[in-house]
């Protein structure tokens, strides 16, 4: 029995789409929406094998450590923040945190840059377009095609924020079943050219909404946005996040969207031109994490939103 555990967004798809191109296998998905990271609970401690995709080994490591001692072999690739490594002879962790890389890069490298296609997808997707430019270049891609996989990847990220997967057009795990198999995401959207005009379109009618937000808390050195309480919110969240930091790349920034709970979810992008240091700030806050040059808090509580814009404005002044 084997469990395939990933991130719902592009780079977390991507990833496990290289993977098991390479290394063919029937396993039990685990995944939910982009923010829903505390999955290796749901797999059985009986387990034999796991395979772990872009998903934080901090958050994880007590289901980790159950699995590891319940004689579970674990492969773990990941580019988040992990602290310490679990010792055991049974983990395979392939953990990389610089702020040019992603869990699909991670993937390529392993792979010997197989698919590379679909590790740019990813790279796209988490919004390191320096580095999947600089592969581009090596690789001699043309334009259209370099185009074509940056698109995919947006949308396929796009589609992992939300509150649940009643906010998503498409829950991962789906998405995930209809992009599998495909050698190229060229051959993915040919085959599903509705699927793609689905997201496309979502996509940009959500975008349209949040062009028209104005920044809450806007200085020199960054500026905070506080979106409304609306499924269209939840899902364009980080994407906006992404195009602030692509408009101004000298700047930080912060999204923040209202939950069912009433907490704000939280997205920080440190700036483009030096990003460092965003999960470091988002670790000052409970339920934060994520990585240098972008994290989030999952659960801000509404008494703390004046602790964090001071937090954020010292932090990147």
């Amino acid at each position: 029995m084997a469990f395939d555990v990933f991130n719902g967004d592009a780079d977390g798809l991507t990833a496990l789409v290289q993977w098991r191109l390479a290394y063919p296998q029937n396993t039990t998905l685990i995944t939910g929406v982009k923010r829903d990271i505390a999955l290796l609970q749901h797999v059985p401690v009986e387990t034999e094998q796991v395979n772990v995709f872009d998903i934080s080994m901090a958050k994880n490591r007590p289901a980790l450590e159950a699995l590891l001692q319940a004689g579970a072999s674990v492969f773990y690739a990941d580019h988040h923040d992990s602290g310490p490594l679990p010792t055991s002879p049974l983990l395979d962790a392939h953990i990389h945190t610089a702020s040019n890389t992603c869990t699909a890069l991670i993937i390529d490298a392993l792979l010997g840059g197989q698919y590379r296609h679909w590790a740019l997808v990813g790279a796209y997707g988490d919004n390191l377009n320096r580095s999947a430019d600089a592969l581009v270049k090596q690789g001699e891609i043309d334009a259209a095609t370099r185009d074509r996989l940056q698109r995919l990847g947006v949308y396929l990220n796009y589609n992992s924020y939300g509150a649940s997967l009643d906010d998503l057009l498409m829950p991962p795990a789906v998405l995930y079943r209809h992009i599998a198999g495909f050698e190229t995401p060229d051959d993915f959207m040919q085959a599903y050219p509705d699927i793609v005009m689905a997201l496309a379109e979502g996509y940009q009618t959500d975008r349209a909404h949040a062009e028209q937000l104005t920044a809450e808390y806007d200085y020199a050195g960054g500026a905070v946005y506080l979106l409304p309480n609306a499924p269209w919110a939840r899902r364009i969240s980080g994407m906006f996040g992404n195009q602030l930091a692509n408009q101004s790349p000298d700047k930080a920034h912060a999204v923040l969207t209202p939950t069912p709970d009433g907490d704000w979810m939280v997205s920080i992008r440190a700036p483009l031109n030096r990003p460092l240091g965003a999960v470091a700030l988002a670790q000052q806050f409970a339920t934060g994490g994520g990585r240098e040059g972008a994290a989030g808090i999952n659960a801000l509580p509404q008494t703390k939103l004046s602790d964090f814009v001071s937090a954020f404005s010292r932090h990147y002044p």
